[in-house]
């Protein structure tokens, strides 16, 4: 298994999490039609959790977890639990490209961080307008769903960062992490819309929407996000979220027949070529870190 991940690009499993990141809201537009949006934020949720326990029974290798490592899942189940709860409020107010766009301003601050050269600057250059015209930002209107928009903009950066030291770990390992973290939103989500999602309870169609949300929206794409961020930067990860927007216009062209306008080509075009400029950076070779080691600060 650790053979055949490893000969996958990272950006190829990044480009299948962005794939089945907009397969998901395919299953929310049935359950919007039955279900409040908190109620859709603990299905998918709550489905995803119990997908990952009969996967991978994460309570058992947590329990040989540094208090270090049970510190990060915790955090890391909170940020789930109320990313989603915001994100499915803010678009139930507000167009889905306006949210995506306010969720990208963070994330290009991870992506600033680790611009140190003037490759990488440009890249960040090309990718901020390229994702601006393929949102077509618009904030007016709607102050509560700016303010979730906002809220769940924050929590998503914050997301990046704990999943990628998640990545990085070795015990209780990354997919159990990340498995443990969703059994944490499942309780920490189910006082705040646990109410909601009842209905759905005794609704076969909402039930089994919610599993799909679930599979196609948390646990496929965040263990494919988990496999990349194993061997990607945090600013080259962050870079690349610009992509999403982009992958959805293919996406609408492939299944939807939805033609882009020349500006919204023109918003693809950049964020290609943002991706294609960027360069991650070089692992020092085992002797330089020695070197490093041995000089100290």
């Amino acid at each position: 298994m650790a053979h055949v991940e490893k000969r996958v690009r990272p950006e190829l499993y990044f480009v299948g999490s962005a794939v089945f990141h907009y397969l998901g809201p395919a299953f929310a537009v049935l359950l919007f039609a039955r279900i409040e949006p908190l109620g859709v934020a603990w299905l998918r949720i709550a489905s995803a959790g119990a997908l990952f326990a009969l996967w991978r029974k994460p309570w058992r290798a947590l329990r040989d977890a540094d208090r270090e490592t049970r510190r990060l899942v915790l955090a890391l189940g909170l940020v789930f639990a109320v990313m989603n709860s915001c994100f499915y409020v803010a678009i139930d107010r507000l167009p889905l490209g306006t949210v995506a766009a306010i969720e990208f301003l963070p994330v290009i601050g991870l992506a600033a961080l680790g611009a140190r050269t003037l490759r990488n600057a440009a890249a960040l250059a090309l990718a901020v307008p390229g994702v601006y015209v393929l949102t077509d930002v618009r904030l007016e209107g709607e102050p509560v769903g700016v303010a979730f928009a906002f809220a769940n903009a924050a929590l998503f950066a914050l997301y990046i960062v704990l999943a990628h030291r998640i990545s990085r770990s070795t015990s209780p390992g990354r997919i159990d992490g990340l498995a443990a973290a969703m059994l944490v939103a499942t309780v920490a989500i189910t006082p705040l819309g646990g109410w909601a999602a009842a209905p759905a309870l005794l609704d076969p169609v909402a039930l089994a929407a919610g599993v799909g949300v679930g599979l196609a929206s948390s646990v496929i794409p965040y263990v494919l996000d988990q496999l990349a961020m194993a061997r990607l930067s945090r600013a080259t990860y962050s870079l690349m979220v610009s992509l999403l927007p982009a992958t959805a216009t293919a996406i609408g062209i492939v299944v939807l027949a939805q033609i882009p306008s020349a500006l919204e080509a023109l918003g693809v075009a950049l964020v290609i070529a943002a991706v294609a400029v960027h360069r991650e950076p070089a692992e020092p070779a085992p002797a330089e870190r020695r070197n490093v080691e041995m000089i100290g600060p």
